[in-house]
């Protein structure tokens, strides 16, 4: 059972929504974010990649990129591009892709369902990028972002989130980057905000990250440095809650996360491929596989289908999805890639990409070999977060993403300073 809470958030004003909402930190490099930045001052990058606002070449660590964050953060709130909502709610974040819905609800939830593992990860984290997010984070006070998260379908939650939809006018409605359509709901009335925090609270057993592990560990590690220096804070201070988007399972799309390896495939490693795969060439343009055990390769400007064979296939959850087989059977083997974290020879290329991209980028650079994966399914995902297993890093990748700036979650920590000193 899950503990959430409406909260006051920090939003774009209506009019401003669509300028102001920004692709995610960490699906842009400095140069794209820096010309997105260019063409409009009031995208959310300049807080959420405030290295634009500054020197080129600057680390994009370095403390001046933090203070920037919090400056900008408070220069689009001055500049009532941001605003501070007076009463708390809960949202309603439609997306709409290929003529395909998803209804999530924005919440902030208690942040010791993740320590306790009600809100379940699949996914290591990397420690660089997560003092990232921590320094982000703590330097403006607040969550800057929310963690995508699934559950299990409620009937009557699903039903009231349409009946209410259909009865109210939205406070958001914009297009976005990769012709993803954007609705937003404010839910106030008291007594659906009860009857949701209800059903979370009594019927649904967990939530799961579907993405944003990174920000997930930030946003619990900051919550910890907030209790510690602030002893004497309630148990309902903001810092102890951290900001999501739920959406039921059965709404979500996932798409395979590609692999572009550098290396060459010699007569040795053909025969070694043979070990664990059925390799069949085709005639395709592009192949890409149609069902979970068939991998497409492109190698020598020729696609393969690559059968998995089912004896060579473990038992456990984790070794026997699609994305493991590969890394175990041919990443590794073959190309020597034991880390996929951090061996610079491998480029993870989400779903989101055609295929016939990812054969082109394997065409720029000679001995480049691209891989093709059928996506993993949100029941794999679900299994292995309940074992407390992991899966490889990049095996998910979930379309639409969530815009940054869109919702804000503030700490307003400096209230608790003052209650301690006046103590």
């Amino acid at each position: 059972m899950v503990k959430i809470r409406p909260f006051k958030a920090i939003r774009p004003n209506s009019y401003d929504v669509d300028q102001v909402a920004s692709l995610p930190y960490d699906v842009v490099n400095d140069k794209e974010a820096r010309l997105l930045g260019e063409e409009n001052k009031k995208s959310f990058l300049y807080i959420d990649r405030a290295e634009i606002d500054l020197p080129k070449g600057i680390d994009p660590h370095d403390e001046q990129v933090y203070q920037k964050a919090r400056m900008n953060l408070e220069k689009f709130l001055s500049n009532d591009w941001l605003v501070k909502e007076r009463e708390p709610a809960y949202y309603l974040y439609r997306l709409k892709r290929n003529g395909r819905s998803q209804y999530g609800i924005v919440m902030t939830i208690d942040i010791e369902e993740y320590f306790t593992n009600q809100v379940k990860r699949h996914e290591f984290t990397r420690p660089d990028k997560e003092l990232d997010r921590i320094r982000h984070n703590d330097a403006c006070d607040a969550n800057m972002s929310p963690i995508f998260l699934t559950y299990p379908d409620s009937e009557e939650l699903n039903r009231l989130m349409i009946d209410f939809k259909d009865k109210t006018l939205p406070i958001y409605a914009f297009d976005s980057y990769y012709d993803v359509e954007h609705y937003v709901w404010k839910i106030t009335d008291d007594e659906l905000l009860t009857r949701i925090t209800e059903i979370f609270a009594n019927d649904i057993d967990s939530l799961y990250i579907a993405d944003g592990h990174h920000r997930m560990e930030s946003a619990a590690k900051v919550s910890k440095m907030r209790k510690e220096t602030y002893p004497n804070a309630d148990a309902d201070a903001n810092f102890n809650y951290f900001l999501g988007v739920a959406f039921p399972e059965s709404q979500l799309e996932v798409l395979p996360y590609n692999r572009l390896v550098k290396g060459e495939m010699t007569s040795g490693k053909w025969e070694k491929l043979k070990e664990a795969f059925e390799v069949e060439e085709v005639p395709e343009e592009t192949f890409e596989p149609t069902e979970a055990g068939v991998v497409g390769m492109y190698a020598d400007k020729k696609w393969f289908k690559l059968t998995i064979k089912e004896t060579m296939v473990p038992d456990d959850i984790v070794g026997s999805l699609d994305v493991s087989f590969v890394q175990n059977n041919l990443l590794q083997p073959l190309f020597g890639i034991e880390n996929p974290r951090t061996d610079s020879r491998i480029e993870f290329v989400g779903g989101i990409h055609a295929t016939d991209e990812l054969m082109a980028r394997a065409n720029e650079e000679e001995n480049t070999v691209a891989i093709s994966l059928y996506p993993t399914s949100i029941a794999d995902l679900k299994e292995v977060s309940d074992a407390g297993e992991t899966m490889p890093p990049k095996s998910t990748w979930f379309e639409p993403k969530l815009l940054s700036g869109l919702f804000l979650h503030p700490f307003e920590s400096t209230q608790y300073q003052i209650d301690k000193e006046e103590k």
